[in-house]
């Protein structure tokens, strides 16, 4: 937790409680269904809720707000999101059935009201939203092509290296935010956050 308090000192008891709850869960959860390379797990607080709570540096999630995460894996980035913002309500999306079972059994050990876990392609989900979220699933222009026709705030996608071309052939105004210059970590050094406006 020394990371997630570095950079988010206000969290309530019960934040604190779920992160750590989280971070002690998880792993027995990846052992059994590998949804994170095992030799990551050791830096489960950097690589992968640190990780995803960057977005919360940058964007303007509002109370009742929809958020969409797109291709979430084990959980992220929409797990460590929903524990920070409690008033917004986040759909994890995947189309490999057996993580978001355990998507959803971390929800509800997690007891988060504002999440649900959504065993779907992201184009095939109908609901509207304000804002979608994803950590590494695609190149831009896919993102934006699946969800389009029900996103109307922003996109955030958290990618690693030259993402330059991929910009350049996005239709929407994008964004770059390198996260080395917010967090001290090493492993931030080839990350960034790209803003997308649809």
């Amino acid at each position: 937790m020394q990371l997630i308090n570095k950079y988010f000192p206000d969290l309530s008891n019960l934040q604190e409680m779920q992160f750590k709850l989280l971070l002690k869960i998880f792993p027995a959860w990846n052992d059994k269904i590998n949804m994170v390379s095992r030799k990551d797990i050791n830096n489960l607080e950097l690589n992968h809720l640190l990780h995803s709570l960057t977005i919360a540096k940058f964007a303007k999630f509002k109370a009742n707000d929809k958020v969409l995460d797109i291709g979430t894996g084990g959980g992220f980035p929409g797990l460590p999101l929903a524990i920070l913002y409690p008033q917004v309500q986040f759909a994890l999306c995947d189309s490999v059935t057996k993580k978001v079972k355990v998507v959803n059994s971390l929800i509800q050990e997690l007891e988060l009201v504002n999440a649900s876990g959504y065993n779907s392609r992201v184009e095939s989900i109908n609901k509207k939203f304000d804002h979608a979220v994803t950590r590494a699933v695609a190149p831009l222009n896919k993102l934006i092509s699946w969800t389009q026709h029900n996103v109307k705030g922003n996109l955030y996608s958290l990618k690693g290296g030259n993402l330059e071309p991929e910009i350049e052939e996005s239709v929407l105004l994008t964004k770059q935010v390198f996260l080395k210059e917010h967090f001290d970590e090493d492993f931030f050094e080839t990350k960034q956050l790209l803003i997308s406006q649809y």
